[in-house]
């Protein structure tokens, strides 16, 4: 089944999106499941089981369950012009470690977008860890969903998107008395 969006949350603005998703119907499976031209998000599974053929196109994505391994693309992620990460319930955190995972320890530079039940209240931190394109739900405003990215105008932890933390970006003056931190003890 070809899951498709009008638009999407690609970068920070929303764009038309030329993409579909195939989703395995029950019954399906992922050796003989049929792939249909154009642009398509697969699923980690069907790549997997139909790589041979699938390889020889030129644009192809594939998508990441939240209970799947990422490093099933070791040596591969750059061969996809798009890797999604599904978010099965808004609640389930699995995949923002998926995500930092491709960027980080995959290096991948592309489009990692966010699929499934992807809410507004979701997307800052989505970025942080890697995200660059959205696709949200689509029972929600998408340009609503779009103010999400910029709830914040500053962060306190390293990630993807800072590599640096608070206290080591920023100068502080600090009066001598508070220099010698174990003084006094």
């Amino acid at each position: 089944m070809l899951e498709a969006h009008k638009e999407i949350i690609r970068g920070r603005e929303v764009v038309p999106d030329d993409w579909s998703v195939l989703r395995l119907a029950e019954g399906d499976a992922a050796e003989s499941v049929v792939v249909p031209a154009g642009k398509v998000i697969v699923p980690l599974t069907v790549w997997l089981a139909q790589k041979d053929t699938l390889a020889q196109r030129a644009e192809l994505g594939v998508w990441i369950a939240a209970d799947e391994r990422f490093e099933a693309l070791k040596g591969e992620s750059d061969r996809f012009a798009v890797i999604a990460v599904d978010f099965p319930k808004f609640s389930d955190g699995r995949g923002y470690s998926i995500a930092f995972n491709v960027r980080k320890r995959l290096g991948y530079t592309g489009e990692l977008r966010a699929i499934g039940d992807v809410l507004r209240d979701q997307l800052f931190s989505m970025s942080r860890v890697g995200f660059n394109a959205y696709a949200t739900r689509k029972d929600r405003s998408i340009h609503d969903a779009l103010k999400g990215l910029t709830v914040f105008s500053e962060t306190y932890q390293a990630s993807v998107d800072q590599p640096l933390p608070l206290f080591r970006r920023k100068e502080r003056d600090v009066p001598p008395e508070h220099t010698d931190v174990g003084a006094g003890i």
